[in-house]
């Protein structure tokens, strides 16, 4: 019994220090980067026709809420976002925002800037802020855990 428990412990041991199942993470670092590069193009796309008082080409529009969207479909993949989170709650709202300014023009200015600074905000605040309120099951795994 006390060889089976020890072999048990070894194989215990050996799981936790053996590597994570190999995937390709640099393929997805290189896919966020071009889609996060992609965002940022369109956002300057659209940022210099709002600036220049022209009308914003809807190409720009739609590689913005494309990448946006890429983006946010990569980031609920990797549970780095959860749309019920305040994190989540502003990219949706970002996005009707952007189709409210493709679909009305004369709004443009003023939804654009909003967006700079709804985006530098959110991307930048606190993890707490970011992901409130916490998912149910955030909640229930750190039940179990300590202090």
């Amino acid at each position: 019994h006390a060889g089976t428990l020890r072999q048990g412990r070894e194989a215990l041991v050996d799981a936790r220090m053996s590597p994570p199942p190999k995937h390709d993470a640099s393929l997805e670092r290189w896919l966020a980067v071009a889609l996060r590069t992609a965002h940022l193009a369109g956002v300057v796309w659209v940022g210099a026709a709002v600036v220049a008082g022209q009308a914003v080409d809807p190409r720009a529009t739609g590689l913005l809420a494309g990448s946006g969207i890429a983006l946010l479909l990569t980031d609920l993949r990797a549970g780095r976002i959860a749309l019920g989170e305040l994190a989540g709650a502003v990219v949706l709202a970002k996005l009707a925002l952007l189709v409210w300014m493709a679909l009305d023009a004369r709004q443009a200015a003023w939804i654009f800037w909003s967006l700079l600074v709804a985006s530098s905000v959110s991307s930048h605040a606190s993890k707490g802020w970011r992901h409130w309120p916490r998912s149910r099951q955030v909640r229930a795994s750190n039940a179990s855990k300590p202090g």
